[in-house]
């Protein structure tokens, strides 16, 4: 991956990029592996990033402001228009797009209907073919061809997020299609979301782990208290998982609220090394039912 170092004369380039693709293509495991921690957080489960999250990558000689897009899917609810709304945003904001496809999988309807949405982008698009590391060497030319053909690119690049490779080339590639330009953002600066966002979109992951069928799909995470002790190291955070089913519920307790336990232990691990400190964690479940389709509970959760 590039570092930035070289000569000081070289030119300074910045821009906006939006990762777009159908769900589940790697785009959150690709941004974490780019910014070289956990920025957004990475499930099996379809549609696992709900808001247009924003990673800042900086170099010595470059600095990238990534969106990292919910997934473009067929919505069958509010919450998934409202996803879907987010996505397409994201590309009248950019300078260029990445487009994000399972190199393992193949070219699916949901790519093709992507590449025709990326076809009227006036913004450089790159082909980014990921998880190649499953796909056999003597066929990894053959499935990057097949996605070639659902349009015109300006670059095509086989990587694998998951282990790097063609990460370094990728990421070079970018900076040179972005404008010269400013920093945007200090150099500490990973993501413009609060910590309570991303400390419960890490407990939302832990549950996400633990639960199965329709009920991913259901959950949601709101923060509600976050305070420092001022005697002592220690965050106390409370915080409610929400879904609309009192079977639901049932699940993500699970029995003598064992897989509840486990989500908070898990969870916690993570925020306090997010945070840098200790952190007393508590956690309640709460139905709020079908919250995906009232525009109130949606708006309450941060989905508007």
């Amino acid at each position: 991956m590039p570092t930035g170092k070289g000569s000081e004369e070289k030119a300074f380039h910045s821009g906006f990029c939006a990762v777009v693709g159908r769900p589940n293509v790697g785009k959150s495991t690709f941004l974490n592996r780019v910014i070289g921690q956990k920025v957004t957080i990475v499930s099996d489960k379809p549609q696992t990033t709900r808001n247009k999250i924003q990673c800042v990558w900086t170099t010595e000689n470059a600095q990238i402001i990534f969106l990292d897009t919910p997934g473009i899917h067929k919505p069958y609810d509010r919450l998934g228009e409202w996803m879907v709304e987010k996505a397409l945003e994201a590309l009248d904001e950019v300078d260029a797009v990445l487009f994000m496809v399972d190199g393992e999988a193949g070219p699916g309807r949901g790519d093709r209907e992507v590449a025709a949405i990326l076809a009227r982008v006036s913004s450089p698009v790159l082909l980014v073919v990921n998880k190649m590391d499953l796909v056999r060497r003597g066929e990894r030319e053959l499935a990057v061809e097949r996605f070639s053909e659902l349009g015109s690119y300006a670059g095509m690049f086989p990587i694998s997020a998951a282990t790097g490779e063609g990460m370094a080339e990728l990421l070079e590639a970018l900076i040179q299609r972005l404008p010269e330009g400013p920093k945007y953002y200090p150099d500490d600066w990973i993501s413009d979301h609060p910590e309570q966002f991303v400390v419960a979109e890490l407990i939302r992951e832990k549950a996400l782990m633990f639960t199965r069928e329709e009920v991913p799909y259901a959950i949601a995470v709101a923060v509600e208290g976050m305070a420092k002790r001022p005697d002592r190291d220690l965050i106390d955070i409370s915080a409610t998982i929400y879904v609309e089913r009192e079977s639901q519920k049932g699940i993500v307790i699970g029995k003598g609220g064992s897989r509840l336990k486990e989500i908070g232990t898990l969870a916690r691990q993570e925020i306090e090394a997010l945070l840098g400190s200790p952190v007393n964690l508590k956690l309640w479940v709460k139905v709020n039912p079908d919250w995906r389709d009232k525009e109130r509970a949606l708006r309450a959760l941060g989905y508007s």
